[in-house]
């Protein structure tokens, strides 16, 4: 899987811009605040539909424009294809030139990994941020998902309102069964998808952690439900139903789950140093890489924002020289020293790009 092109007009502080790219390493540096994570935030925005940097797609358009185009034009082995996005006072999408009716359609069209310096937070922040990863990951490899994943929030929102008109305006309770009843059809979905891609990050994680650590350290993944079936989660909502009128809120779901990582039997983000957690999480994101692999049959683009700051020069050659034939994208404050590997260099000054290599 590559991306050949990237056309860029108006988006966040790039006028215009046009590149081609090596099928191997791009390396963007510069000083801070000039535009690097921008061209890393506008392939993640082509491959998932949203950035990671933001949920306000007016804040991607140039300050004093109106509007911003991104343009990707991406090969792989059984295709190629082209993506536009147009953000205004909405947002298209195009596949191909034709205009999509949902975001899934767009979304497995370009797998891609993303490093950045706040995947630490993965470990250390809420269950969240680990259901995040988890949809981001799910979501390019089962276009279904995405559907489940809004039916079930969209439930979840209109039986938490329905909760307060219970508690506030007397109405009748047993009208919840309706709400009931569809989050433990999509609910269940969920949690098989969820529990799915657990098990097969569970099958990557422990050998690729030994190889990062000289096999000092075990680790493990552990998938946190309160979910085991439909009819058991459906007799869970009865139960709690004073609860969550009381709350105002649905207690029990899927939209809790989460997971949690252990090193040598330890909650790592409990009791893991930070080198630790680093490691885990670079643990983590490579298996999700081999995870992709294993179901399209081809690597995903992988992409790195200021990630090779964290690792020393004989790790950044060791970590870039095994992960196979995979383009990547790069960015970093100092240019990076790569021995012998194939790569093209831009420097980026203030939304101005100028190839070096």
């Amino acid at each position: 899987m590559l991306i050949t092109n990237l056309k860029i007009k108006n988006f966040r502080n790039y006028e215009e811009l046009n590149l081609n790219f090596n099928n191997n390493i791009n390396i963007f540096y510069g000083h801070n605040a000039q535009g690097k994570t921008n061209i890393i935030e506008s392939i993640f925005l082509c491959a998932i539909g949203k950035s990671f940097r933001t949920n306000k797609d007016k804040e991607l358009i140039k300050f004093n424009e109106e509007f911003l185009n991104i343009e990707i034009n991406y090969e792989k082995s059984d295709r190629d294809g082209k993506i536009k996005i147009d953000i205004s006072d909405k947002k298209d999408i195009y596949l191909n030139g034709i205009k999509t009716k949902k975001l899934s359609e767009l979304v497995g069209k370009i797998n891609v990994v993303l490093f950045t310096p706040d995947d630490i937070n993965i470990l250390k922040d809420g269950p969240k941020m680990r259901r995040r990863f988890l949809d981001i990951m799910i979501s390019q490899l089962r276009p279904n998902y995405i559907y489940c994943l809004n039916m079930y929030a969209k439930t979840l929102e209109q039986r938490n309102i329905y909760l307060k008109q219970i508690k506030f305006e007397n109405k009748n309770p047993e009208m919840l069964d309706v709400w009931d009843l569809k989050l433990a059809e999509f609910g269940e979905k969920i949690f098989n998808y969820r529990r799915e891609f657990i098990e097969k990050i569970k099958n990557k994680i422990n050998l690729i952690h030994k190889n990062i650590t000289n096999n000092n350290e075990e680790i493990k993944i552990e998938y946190i439900s309160d979910f085991k079936n439909k009819e058991n989660f459906y007799s869970s909502l009865k139960e709690n139903k004073k609860i969550d009128i009381m709350r105002g809120a649905t207690t029990k779901g899927i939209h809790r789950d989460d997971f949690i990582i252990y090193l040598n039997n330890n909650n790592v983000s409990i009791y893991g140093s930070q080198g630790q957690n680093r490691t885990a999480i670079l643990s983590l994101k490579m298996s999700e890489l081999q995870v992709i692999k294993d179901e399209i049959g081809e690597n995903p683009i992988l992409l790195l924002d200021d990630f090779m700051s964290e690792l020393d020069e004989n790790r950044r050659n060791n970590f870039l020289s095994n992960i196979g034939d995979t383009q990547v994208f790069v960015t970093c404050t100092d240019i990076l020293k790569l021995n012998n590997i194939d790569s093209n260099i831009y420097h980026v000054i203030n939304g101005k790009i100028n190839k070096e290599k």
